[in-house]
């Protein structure tokens, strides 16, 4: 017998509704720019781009013809001047934009922009994507719920993001994990619980390796690496509890074999509880800002029928939680995840109260 595939083949994109567009204005993420995603399909040829060691990146560099790059240039940097300044031209005169990249592979089929500062040779990205809700909320849901916030527009159909910086797990598993010493692969495998925890809390799926990124952090004299998602396409959307799980692709294995070695099941248990309380906080020091992102992904179409069945059902057998089997869309499956943590995390802080009063 076939085993069941983890992932469905391809996730629509879902048109940003009123509430959600009335949210995006309120917390200035909806911002006009003055280009769109289909001005930059407007590309005359591409070439392939190869990484350090020949491999194909599956991106392409793209052209346009002297015409429209002129125009297309003073455009993204502008949109850079928005993204990550006070919008006025005055930068514009030193900054060049050395290349836009071009990646047929996924979901969103991105355009990547590489800005470069002509005065010290600095240089960023960011990105430009058509438009799609579930990854707003999943991009609002990172910015409010893990340790990092995040800066990103959306005008019309046009989603503006700004770049992760990191080594892609993948590349890290391969080239950098065999190099660490025995302390750091104990510390990474405390963040892949933490990371796993964090993303089936908010049900963030799809983290393959190739998805988020390590980041090191030096400190002292030692470095700590943290995890952090770069692709949330698969916010909210496919049927299966696994789906929201990183320790079940098979792209991490190799950091799930680090849990087994360098955690102790009470410690992997620990982690889990410390991150659960973690994103509790968030979510109530969050407030309304977090109440109306919900709201409007309760009332929101997200995700197919089938799934929403499918994703209440295994959460309640999970949880036995009886508040999941009366779920009707996907937002609805959301925030009584998000109230159920919250919930159980009150019970407990409470409890600890009344056992340190009496």
């Amino acid at each position: 017998m076939m085993e069941e595939k983890l992932m469905s083949k391809k996730k629509p994109a879902y048109p940003v509704k009123k509430k959600l567009d009335t949210y995006l204005g309120r917390y200035n993420r909806n911002i006009e720019i003055p280009i769109f995603y289909d001005d930059l399909l407007r590309f005359a040829g591409s070439v392939a781009v190869y990484d350090n060691e020949d491999n194909d990146t599956l991106w392409v560099r793209v052209f346009y013809s002297d015409f429209d790059r002129e125009e297309i240039d003073l455009s993204l940097k502008k949109v850079y001047s928005i993204l990550h300044s006070d919008g006025s031209e005055r930068i514009l005169e030193y900054l060049n934009i050395d290349a836009i990249d071009y990646c047929t592979f996924g979901n969103s089929k991105p355009f990547r922009i590489k800005v470069r500062n002509i005065l010290n040779d600095n240089y960023t990205h960011f990105y430009v994507k058509k438009t799609d809700a579930s990854r707003i909320y999943g991009l609002e849901l990172e910015h409010m719920l893990s340790p990092y916030n995040l800066n990103f527009l959306v005008y019309k159909d046009t989603l503006i993001e700004e770049h992760i910086a990191g080594i892609p797990g993948d590349v890290f598993i391969k080239n950098v994990l065999p190099k660490c010493t025995a302390s750091e692969k104990a510390q990474l495998a405390k963040e892949f619980v933490k990371f796993n925890e964090r993303c089936m809390i908010r049900l963030l799926g799809d983290m393959r390796s190739y998805n988020y990124v390590i980041v090191p952090v030096h400190d002292f004299d030692h470095v700590v690496y943290r995890i952090r998602a770069i692709d949330f396409d698969q916010q909210c959307f496919e049927g299966k509890l696994r789906v929201y799980l990183p320790q079940f692709f098979k792209e991490n294995y190799k950091m799930v074999e680090l849990v087994s070695e360098k955690l102790q099941e009470y410690s992997v248990d620990q982690y889990k509880i410390e991150e659960r309380s973690i994103v509790a906080k968030r979510i109530i020091s969050s407030g309304k800002r977090i109440k109306q992102l919900v709201s409007a992904a309760r009332a929101d179409r997200i995700s197919l029928p089938e799934n929403i069945e499918r994703l209440k059902k295994e959460i309640h057998e999970f949880t036995m939680d009886v508040e999941f089997k009366k779920c009707k869309t996907m937002g609805e499956v959301l925030d009584t995840a998000l109230d159920f943590v919250k919930r159980n995390y009150e019970d407990v802080s409470m409890k600890q109260i009344i056992d340190k009063k009496f």
